[in-house]
């Protein structure tokens, strides 16, 4: 089978949507499912190494955000055109922007059928970067347009069962399948965090409070910032990593300066996801999480398969993995509780140990292979389905 992959994201930007896609076409392989992606071009300089099976596209930078580009219609349309003597059996879309209207578009100037995965939480994320947008006005308008997009294809891909209600919820009527992307056998390699401290110059025995994942203003940072404040009134030598990239770093930088936190918080950057970031994970005493916008939340699949002891809020699709066999520590978003439950993981050594135990053997049954068995099958069907009855897949 030939399986057409679109997106608005892929590597070198770095987000779940980038690490779903690989996951997904290495072990698709497997699955004797052969994929091509159409992603954006992003400059020269940050280019990776090209990757077989990926066709690039020209693309221009989006205002306000210095990560995400805009691929170029008239290119997009061009490298599609090329790809038709290809005899794809399947078109799989992957955002619901531009990517989505030339998916929808090709599959249905080829007469395949076409499914997209429904990664992002698009009425949080309007809401964030329009926020001019009166709130009531900005919900109206993501759910109607998720209808409408949802409406154009034959089946979904919802990575987290509460994603799958939100989306029934909003009057979604096209079938939806719930499969999470899982972890990739190469996220289970164990990280250095000795290497990590030394690189950052953070002592060994400094209790290390760890945030992994892009930094923007969806991701509910500024919030962890204030419980680590709180923390430091129990735990003085603690320090805190904030690793990645994203729209909301400055904003981040100047509110850990107005506190007072400077010198106790290391804003570490993007690290090379198969070395560094590793590393980072491993370096972990207690790994944050308090995102309201997750469709899954792989990052914590990734911590916890690093062994670093979890405390989370659980909101919409991170509920499918903080579940009690996970080890976490599951609080709400209040500041002294998270706090709380932070200082007492960095006091306590056997409870740090367990919690490193329970998390490698949870993440472990989120077999990356056995979700893109699972596509793999989604796929047969509707490539078998007639055309008729593929809504009802």
């Amino acid at each position: 089978m030939r399986v057409l992959f679109i997106s608005d994201v892929y590597f070198p930007r770095v987000n779940g949507v980038s690490t779903s896609i690989r996951t997904f076409r290495q072990d698709l392989a497997n699955c004797g499912v052969d994929t091509t992606l159409v992603a954006p071009r992003y400059e020269a300089a940050d280019e990776e190494a090209p990757e077989p099976g990926v066709v690039r596209v020209s693309a221009s930078r989006v205002p306000r955000d210095p990560e995400d580009r805009r691929m170029a219609w008239r290119e997009l349309t061009r490298a599609l055109d090329a790809l038709s003597a290809q005899d794809f059996d399947l078109v799989h879309i992957h955002t619901p922007f531009i990517a989505h209207y030339a998916g929808v578009r090709y599959a249905h100037r080829t007469g395949v059928p076409c499914v997209a995965t429904y990664h992002t939480f698009f009425e949080e994320y309007l809401h964030h970067y329009v926020p001019l947008l009166p709130r009531p006005v900005s919900r109206y308008l993501a759910r109607s347009f998720t209808r409408s997009q949802c409406a154009q294809v034959q089946a979904l891909i919802a990575p987290s069962e509460p994603m799958h209600a939100v989306l029934s919820a909003y009057g979604v009527r096209t079938a939806v399948h719930v499969l999470p992307t899982g972890l990739a056998v190469d996220r289970f390699r164990r990280g250095d965090g000795a290497a990590f401290r030394a690189r950052a110059g953070i002592a060994a025995e400094r209790p290390l409070v760890t945030y992994i994942g892009r930094v923007a203003h969806e991701k509910n940072i500024g919030f962890l910032v204030q419980v680590f404040g709180e923390v430091l009134k129990c735990v003085p030598d603690a320090h805190m990593v904030i690793a990645g990239e994203g729209p909301a770093r400055e904003s981040l930088r100047a509110q850990v300066a107005a506190l007072g936190l400077a010198g106790q918080v290391h804003f570490a950057g993007y690290l090379e996801r198969d070395s560094a970031l590793l590393d980072c994970y491993a370096a972990a005493d207690a790994f944050v999480f308090a995102s309201r916008t997750e469709t899954q939340g792989l990052v914590l699949l990734e911590a916890f398969a690093q062994g670093a002891p979890v405390v989370s809020t659980a909101e919409l699709g991170t509920r499918s993995i903080l579940t009690a066999a996970s080890g976490a520590l599951i609080v709400p978003e209040e500041h002294q509780a998270f706090a709380a439950a932070v200082v007492r993981v960095l006091g306590d050594a056997g409870l740090r140990a367990n919690m490193a135990a329970r998390g490698r053997a949870y993440a472990a049954s989120w077999s990356s292979a056995v979700m893109a068995r699972r596509l793999a099958q989604i796929y047969e069907q509707l490539r078998a389905a007639p055309r008729a009855a593929r809504l009802a897949i």
